[in-house]
């Protein structure tokens, strides 16, 4: 095949000899997906195209599940739904055995409507209508409650209702992170907490039936999940003293970090994330060393999210142009923009070509096609020169981008899943004008 014409620079070259990180590294080409050619991929559905692996998803779910339920005897994933809620997804999810964590009405029901049974959701959130409350007090879902104005608006619902709310209480609290996590539920160290824990036990209607806190997100750390489990068994073990009363499960939330690499980190993430087992550690030593009857253990449940989703997502796309910036700087356009890869505003991105490409780098930015100024996929970069309509892949965005994405100049693009046969299937449709002319009303004097 005739060479690629790259153009000649004067570069300080330090071949053989290794800096402070070692040799220097080569920008390896992913070429294949589970198996399948990424320019197949693309040819079939277009460009940009989300791809997502059931295999990863899969392998994932059971090294964390793996990691706990070998520490300590009764665990229970619930997926959260916010992470990413296509229903493939969180079939594949639910089929591992995992339950529903949702934070919305609209999340509620597309867990009700992949079969999930009501008792095996639970709900999150600050935002619960009546008519989601009496939905999930009439399923029996664990219902989280997040403040006292929710508590007031649940105790008022069993005025008319004859099933029992079974609920437990969100915290915050303090973990030694900085800053602190406090918006979201009553605060454990001010003696919130405990006052909404009296409250739900001196009502007759409803059964408080578990505790639950989450501390924070891409948590590189796992030590605060140690103080948090320890304070919430505390907490469970002054109920029983007071009120003798058991309560069944201890919820830590998620927030454990995937592999990407956060803006700003000195080192990559695949070298600085926590594994699985080392945040099952820390969580169940806590809970063991607690004053629990060890015929009556409480559940252990987790929200685990991103790191169970992110290495499972691939995106897809292409280059539109080169230029040169104001300063030199080479600057590539790319069809993805952070419209549709919003995590390119807290992740440095894997970016890889489809093709394997010369030694040479040079320093670019890399653009998405968006008529905005913040459309920074990646500010630097050491990448290769790539022609307009040659291919580039994206790893780690499985988690939020399929759910905080926007229809903003342009389209929202298919996703595809790979199956663990190496088959591929569409699993959302790219948006048409059709939608469009579906939701929008034109006034008759417009017409």
């Amino acid at each position: 095949m005739k060479k690629i014409y790259q153009r000649p620079t004067i570069t300080k070259i330090n071949e053989g000899m290794p800096s402070k990180f070692g040799n220097r590294a080569t920008l390896k080409a992913i070429t294949k997906i589970d198996g399948i050619d990424v320019h197949e991929i693309i040819n079939k559905y277009g460009s940009p195209v989300f791809v997502v692996s059931e295999k990863t998803i899969r392998e994932k779910y059971k090294q964390a599940y793996s990691a706990f339920s070998t520490r300590y005897p009764k665990v229970q994933f619930a997926w959260s739904y916010k992470t990413n809620y296509n229903d493939a997804v969180c079939r594949i999810f639910h089929q591992q055995g995992s339950w529903a964590e949702v934070v919305s009405g609209f999340e509620y029901q597309k867990a009700i409507n992949n079969s999930v049974a009501g008792n095996n959701i639970i709900f999150n959130g600050p935002s619960k209508s009546d008519e989601d409350l009496v939905l999930a007090i009439n399923n029996r879902s664990l219902i989280h409650i997040d403040h006292f104005d929710e508590l007031y608006q649940i105790i008022e619902l069993t005025k008319t209702l004859s099933e029992r709310p079974q609920v437990a209480i969100r915290m915050n609290m303090d973990t030694g992170v900085y800053p602190q996590w406090d918006r979201f539920g009553f605060n454990y160290d001010n003696g919130e907490a405990w006052t909404a824990i009296n409250r739900i036990m001196m009502n007759e209607k409803m059964d408080l039936r578990g505790l639950h806190a989450h501390i924070g997100t891409y948590m590189m750390t796992p030590e605060p999940y140690k103080v948090a489990a320890f304070k919430i068994a505390t907490l469970a073990n002054k109920i029983k003293q007071k009120w003798q009363h058991s309560i069944s499960y201890i919820d830590v939330g998620g927030g454990f970090a995937s592999q990407n690499t956060l803006k700003g980190a000195y080192l990559p993430g695949t070298d600085t994330t926590p594994s699985f087992d080392q945040y099952a550690q820390a969580i169940t030593d806590a809970i063991l060393s607690a004053d629990f009857d060890p015929q009556n253990m409480p559940f252990l449940f987790l929200e685990t999210g991103r790191a169970l989703i992110d290495d499972a997502g691939y995106l897809l796309g292409s280059v539109l142009a080169n230029k040169r910036l104001a300063d030199g700087r080479r600057a590539t356009i790319l069809d993805v923009g952070v419209n549709i890869l919003f995590t390119s505003f807290w992740y440095e991105h894997e970016v890889y070509p489809t093709k394997e490409t010369g030694f040479q780098t040079e320093d670019t930015i890399l653009y998405g096609p968006l008529c905005m100024n913040i459309d920074v996929v990646r500010q630097s970069i050491k990448f290769p020169l790539l022609k307009k309509g040659d291919n580039f892949v994206i790893k780690r965005v499985g988690a939020y981008n399929m759910t905080q994405w926007m229809q903003f100049i342009t389209l929202r693009p298919k996703i595809v899943l790979i199956d663990t046969n190496g088959e591929m299937h569409v699993i959302r449709n790219n948006e048409t004008l059709d939608v469009f002319k579906d939701s929008e009303i034109i006034p008759e004097h417009l017409r």
